[in-house]
């Protein structure tokens, strides 16, 4: 009972956190709203400019629900690879899932020309990049599916996918080779990472995978703090290694799939959130953890979008930047904090 309670009040005020910061990304960006005109909206009153209701609902509104998916598909995702391989650097695209993903989209843009292929032809062309990532990913994912069930060890699977990232890494380096300016500058544009192309219709179905990926973690929470001492205990303890590994692998295969395919590759959430989530909520209780991550990646990629905005400017810096910039000072300054107050 005397960790619920100051559990407890973390969360209410994680939660309430969120909710301003997300009121907050809707007001600002190139054209500035009053957050009580945002707030009036959704209790049934008028924007006083016509062009708002354009700006928040048809943009704003998709790009902030896109960023609270993305912020909690991929810091579950990546609590999941630190807790399977015990490893604090371990993050969601430690499979090649990312990886794979990103060949799918260098296929259909740097040698799709060779077939006479239109990336951004007509209303297609996101579905196309969805799509063409979505496959990637998930043959990726397949093929460390079929290295896991061959092999039994954990940080071999880990080197298993490490070289499978490389591998890929290489084959795009390739296409990129050999592409023209254009397809290079439309794959590095991907690269960069974007909230804001997520449409209402693509938004629902980013929001089914997420369920999908998120479930099969639910149904075995109870094992994961068991996995933090070595599978040999967890196994002691009564646990499916087998299944819990397949679980893990194929839930972060879905979710960080899922985030790069509607969102292109983001960087530094997966592995530093996790972390955040342990030195706020000082615990290593995945019951806790699990929610709490999500809800820290859903605020920290709303605050770094927020920033890619440029309030008062019509240019959007790349959310790859922006969650690296802000992120990793905010981490060590963490850590550093917890050290210091452990030496006084």
């Amino acid at each position: 009972m005397k960790n619920k309670s100051p559990n407890t009040i973390l969360f209410a005020s994680g939660l309430f956190l969120c909710i301003l910061v997300f009121w907050v990304n809707l007001s600002i960006g190139s054209v500035a709203i009053p957050v009580g005109e945002v707030i009036g909206r959704f209790f049934g009153q008028e924007f006083s400019k016509r062009s708002w209701e354009t700006i928040v609902i048809g943009y704003r509104l998709p790009k902030a629900f896109t960023a609270i998916l993305a912020g909690i598909t991929l810091s579950i995702s990546g609590l999941q690879m630190q807790t399977f391989f015990r490893n604090p650097l371990a993050g969601p695209f430690v499979l090649g899932i990312s990886s794979g993903a990103g060949l799918g989209v260098a296929l259909l843009i740097m040698a799709g020309s060779a077939f006479g292929w239109s990336v951004y032809s007509g209303g297609l062309g996101l579905w196309a990049i969805i799509i063409s990532a979505s496959a990637g990913a998930v043959l990726v994912l397949l093929l460390m599916s079929l290295t896991a069930w061959k092999v039994k060890d954990s940080m071999t699977l880990l080197i298993v996918g490490l070289m499978f990232g490389s591998a890929v890494s290489a084959l795009i380096s390739l296409l990129a080779f050999f592409s023209n300016a254009e397809q290079l500058k439309l794959f590095t544009v991907w690269s960069m990472g974007s909230l804001g192309s997520t449409q209402t219709n693509q938004l629902i179905g980013f929001l089914i995978a997420s369920l999908i990926g998120i479930i099969p973690m639910m149904l075995m929470l109870k094992s994961y703090n068991a996995m933090l001492l070595g599978e040999a205990y967890a196994e002691s303890m009564g646990v499916n290694i087998n299944k819990l590994r397949w679980t893990m692998i194929i839930s972060t295969g879905i979710l960080a799939g899922s985030a790069t395919a509607f969102c292109g590759p983001i960087a530094f959430i997966g592995i530093a959130v996790p972390h955040m989530a342990r030195l706020v909520f000082r615990t290593g209780d995945h019951s806790v953890l699990f929610p709490a991550s999500a809800l820290i990646g859903a605020i920290v990629l709303l605050v770094c979008d927020a920033i890619s905005q440029l309030p008062g400017s019509a240019q959007t810096l790349p959310i790859n930047a922006v969650t690296s910039l802000v992120g990793a000072p905010m981490v060590i300054w963490l850590i550093l904090r917890r050290n210091f107050s452990k030496e006084f």
